[in-house]
């Protein structure tokens, strides 16, 4: 089986590939906000919701798992820290069998903050896997023109190039950075298994510092077609 990338953008038309990307954008940042302040059990019914809309939207169990492995990393780290901070709060009262077993109980803010993560990331996979970069640029382009059309009235403002949208290219470029680097890693990931590279410490310093040789390359390059295109 492929393993897939995380992020990446699926061309199977779902519910959430219809709506404009600029409308896509302004929801899911306010709603990203708001999840960061709800309890846990509420997170776990959303993270369930957003399972549900992710089916909806046609996306693979893999490809939801492969969305979600950024976030494992630190999840298990929240554990931890939530094992040893309430095993040693608690063996000094409670003899080891028992201090252990209760620490392995995560602390409800540990667990809250696992969660906000978890929902966080899957809400980032909804937007980057329904919305192509060329659908987000054009959106805030247009958007840009809009607004710049509208301040361009007022003395104040001074003049504009509506035509370029640097900004909103600017923006694209760096929401669109995040798919590439998931991409990359992957990428490098193949190689080195195809290597019949080993799991492990040796494996992290190695490819690390190629995915950001790397990525730095690629984003050279586009920098550069950009600047020949006079974008």
């Amino acid at each position: 089986m492929v393993k897939q990338a995380a992020f990446k953008y699926k061309t199977v038309k779902g519910p959430l590939h219809k709506p404009p990307a600029i409308l896509k954008l302004f929801l899911f940042l306010p709603l990203s906000i708001f999840c960061m302040s709800l309890p846990p059990l509420y997170l776990a019914a959303a993270i369930g919701a957003a399972v549900i809309i992710a089916f909806l939207c046609g996306f693979t169990v893999s490809e939801q798992i492969a969305d979600l492995k950024p976030a494992a990393f630190y999840a298990v780290l929240m554990y931890a820290l939530s094992f040893f901070s309430v095993f040693f709060e608690n063996s000094s009262e409670l003899p080891f069998p028992e201090a252990a077993a209760f620490a392995m109980l995560p602390r409800m803010d540990f667990l809250r903050i696992a969660l906000r993560l978890v929902l966080i990331v899957q809400i980032s996979a909804l937007f980057f896997r329904s919305t192509s970069s060329i659908e987000l640029r054009e959106s805030l382009c247009t958007a840009e023109n809009y607004i710049s059309l509208f301040f361009s009235r007022f003395s104040f403002s001074g003049k504009h190039d509506l035509a370029k949208g640097s900004f909103s290219q600017n923006i694209v470029l760096f929401l669109m950075f995040i798919p590439e680097i998931f991409k990359n890693w992957k990428d490098i990931n193949l190689a080195w298994k195809a290597r019949s590279g080993k799991q492990g410490l040796k494996k992290i310093k190695i490819i690390v510092f190629v995915l950001i040789s790397l990525t730095m390359e690629k984003a050279a390059v586009k920098s550069k077609a950009l600047a020949a295109r006079d974008v």
